[in-house]
C-alpha cells in the first residue's frame, strides 16, 4: 500500500492511498480491507506532532481522500514510483470531479483546480503508459486462462541422483536367505525421478497421480529394487537399502506409483481411497526420520520396520481424524497387496523384503512357483493399521500404533511407538520401537523386535540445513542367525537453494543378516535432490 502526498499552492495537501502489486516475498496484510477514515485520530501511527497532521486532518474533513489499513495504521513514509504518483493523482481528480458534480460548495477553489490541471497535464504520458500496461496485462491473463491445462491441477516434480560405493571387512557376507556374497560391490550411480499431478476440485480435496521411475536391474527376470546400492546389495532383507531406491518402480520403468483421492466429509476428518496408496505415507510420521530424500536414507530408519509387511504401493483407504484441531489425532489404514490380481499366482507386489525370508514368497528365487496365497482386495496379503497421536505442540509428539493382518495366509500382529522431542527449536531427539509376532514362518512362530534412536540438529552452518545421526536394530529375531544386526547412519543435508539439496551420508552395518561371522559393511552416498 502506498500513500501519496501532493503539495500545491494555498497550502492544501492531498494524501491518497492506492494498492500496488506486491512481490511474492512481501509479507503484509491484505489491502482489500482498507476502509475510509472519518477522523484522523483513527490512524494510530499519526500523531498531533507530525508535520503532516494538519494536512491529513483537513483532507479527512474537506475531501474524504484518506483510507487506512485494517489494523488502524496509515504508514505514510513509504516510497513510490512516478507511475504510482500518476495513479494517485488520477484517483484524486476523480474524487474532486465527484465533489463538483454534486455541487458541493467551498470545497475546491479555482486555484486548486488550476494546479491539479497542470499536474494532470504533466503526468499525462505516465497515465497513458500505465493504462496501456493494464490493458496488456489483462490480455495476457485472458490468454493464459484460455489455454492453461487445468484451473485446479498443479505440477510438482523431484529428481534424486546419488553416487554410492561401499564394501565389507573379511572374506564373505552371508545374507538372511543363506546366499553367500564374496565380492565387494562396484560403485554405482542410482536415481529416482517422479512427477506429481495434484488436482483439487473444491479446494479441500486432492486427487494425486504420481508418475515415477527409478534405477535398478533384473535378477532372475524380475526387477530388483534397492540392490543398486552397496547396503541393499550386501544386506537386502533387513532394511539396509536406501529407501528411495527400494521403492518400485525400478529398472527404468515408468509407472503410476501413487493414485488416490483425498476428501474431507467434515472439517476434522480426511478420507483417502485409491488403487495405489502407501500406508506409510500417512502414518508413523517423524520430523527427523521420515523423508529419505531429506533426512535418513536407511530404509529401517524411515519407518517402523516390523509393522509394515505390506509396505509398497497397494490398494486401500486411510481415515485421518483430528478432533477440533486439538492435540489428539486418530488414523486408520487398510492396505492390500496385489489387489488387481484375481488369481493366486505370479510375482507379488507390495510386501516388505523381510517377508521373502520368513515365507515362501513368489518373489524369492528359492520358493515354489505356486507360492503366494490368494490375491485381490481381500486376499491373504493385507494389513490394517491404527495410530493414535498426541502432539500438544510442534516440539513434542508421541504416536502409538497397532498393525495386524495376513501374509501368505499366515497371521501377524505388531505394536509400535514413535516419539520426537525438539529442544530450543533446533535440537531434536527421536526414536521408534516395535514388537511383532509372525506365525508359521520358515523359522516357526517368531516375535521380531525393532528399535531406532537418534539426534538431529537444524540450521547447522546455514539456514535450512539438517544434520542427524541414528542407530537401530531393525529385525531382532534369535531364530534367524546367532547375533543381532545393527545399523548406523550419519548425514548432513545442505541446501544449495530452495530447489537443490546435496547430502553426504555414511552407513555402517554390523552383524548383517543377524550373522556375527559377517564382516562390517561400510557404505557412503552423495545424494543430490532437485525439486520443482
Amino acid at each position: 500500500m502506498v500513500k501519496f502526498l501532493f503539495l500545491i499552492p494555498s497550502t492544501i495537501f492531498f494524501i491518497l492511498t492506492i494498492s500496488p502489486v506486491k512481490a511474492e516475498t512481501e509479507i503484509e496484510e491484505n489491502p482489500s480491507g482498507m476502509s475510509q477514515v472519518t477522523n484522523v485520530n483513527e490512524l494510530s501511527d499519526v500523531q498531533t506532532t507530525d508535520w503532516a497532521f494538519q494536512a491529513l486532518q483537513s483532507l479527512v474533513e474537506r475531501y474524504g481522500c484518506i483510507a487506512g489499513y485494517p489494523n488502524g495504521t496509515f504508514r505514510g513514509n513509504r516510497p513510490m514510483t512516478r507511475y504510482e504518483f500518476a495513479a494517485g493523482l488520477n484517483a484524486c481528480l476523480s474524487r474532486i470531479n465527484e465533489l463538483i458534480v454534486t455541487s458541493t460548495k467551498d470545497l475546491v477553489t479555482r486555484e486548486d483546480l488550476a494546479t491539479l490541471q497542470r499536474l494532470q497535464a504533466s503526468f499525462s504520458a505516465e497515465l497513458a503508459t500505465l493504462r496501456g500496461r493494464v490493458d496488456a496485462l489483462e490480455a495476457r491473463t485472458a490468454e493464459i486462462e484460455a489455454n492453461q491445462f487445468s484451473t485446479t491441477t498443479k505440477l510438482n516434480g523431484q529428481v534424486i541422483i546419488s553416487a554410492n560405493a561401499g564394501g565389507f571387512n573379511g572374506d564373505r557376507i552371508i545374507d538372511a536367505s543363506g546366499r553367500q556374497i564374496t565380492n565387494d560391490p562396484n560403485a554405482t550411480i542410482l536415481f529416482r525421478a517422479g512427477v506429481d499431478l495434484n488436482t483439487s476440485f473444491n479446494k479441500t480435496d486432492l486427487l494425486k497421480i504420481r508418475l515415477e521411475t527409478g534405477s535398478g536391474f533384473l535378477e532372475n527376470g524380475q526387477p530388483q529394487g534397492g540392490k543398486d546400492n552397496a547396503g541393499g546389495f550386501l544386506e537386502p532383507f533387513f532394511g539396509s537399502a536406501l529407501d528411495y531406491s527400494i521403492n518400485p518402480p525400478t529398472d527404468r520403468d515408468i509407472e503410476i506409483s501413487r493414485l488416490y483421492y483425498t476428501f474431507k466429509p467434515t472439517q476434522d476428518i480426511a478420507v483417502t481411497i485409491g488403487p495405489s496408496i502407501r500406508a506409510a505415507d500417512f502414518v508413523d510420521f517423524n520430523s527427523y526420520a521420515k523423508l529419505s530424500f531429506r533426512d535418513f536414507s536407511t530404509q529401517a530408519f524411515v519407518n517402523n520396520y516390523v509393522i509394515f509387511p505390506i509396505e509398497f504401493p497397494s490398494a486401500g483407504a486411510v481415515i485421518d481424524w483430528k478432533p477440533k484441531k486439538g492435540p489428539f489425532a486418530i488414523r486408520a489404514a487398510y492396505a492390500a497387496a496385489d489387489a488387481a490380481n484375481p488369481g493366486d499366482q505370479g510375482r507379488l507386489a507390495g510386501t516388505a523384503p523381510f517377508i521373502d525370508v520368513l515365507y515362501d514368497s513368489p518373489n524369492s528365487p528359492f520358493s515354489p512357483a505356486n507360492a503366494g496365497g490368494t490375491r485381490g482386495l481381500f486376499g491373504d496379503n493385507f494389513q490394517g493399521l491404527v495410530e493414535v497421536e498426541y502432539s500438544p505442540s510442534r516440539d513434542l509428539a508421541l504416536r502409538l500404533q497397532y498393525s495386524g493382518g495376513e501374509v501368505f495366509d499366515n497371521r501377524f500382529d505388531a505394536i509400535g511407538a514413535n516419539l520426537e522431542v525438539t529442544l530450543a527449536k533446533k535440537f531434536g531427539i527421536f526414536g521408534r520401537y516395535g514388537y511383532s509376532s509372525y506365525n508359521n514362518t520358515n523359522f516357526g512362530d517368531i516375535n521380531p523386535n525393532y528399535w531406532m534412536a537418534g539426534i538431529a540438529l537444524r540450521d547447522l552452518f546455514t539456514r535450512g540445513a539438517l544434520a542427524g545421526i541414528a542407530v537401530g536394530q531393525p529385525f531382532i529375531a534369535n531364530e534367524i542367525g546367532n547375533s543381532t544386526q545393527t545399523n548406523y547412519e550419519a548425514f548432513y543435508n545442505y541446501p544449495i537453494s530452495r530447489n537443490v539439496q546435496i547430502t553426504p551420508t555414511l552407513q555402517i552395518i554390523d552383524n548383517a543378516a543377524n550373522q556375527e561371522d559377517n564382516g562390517t559393511i561400510y557404505t557412503g552416498t552423495l545424494r543430490t535432490v532437485f525439486s520443482f
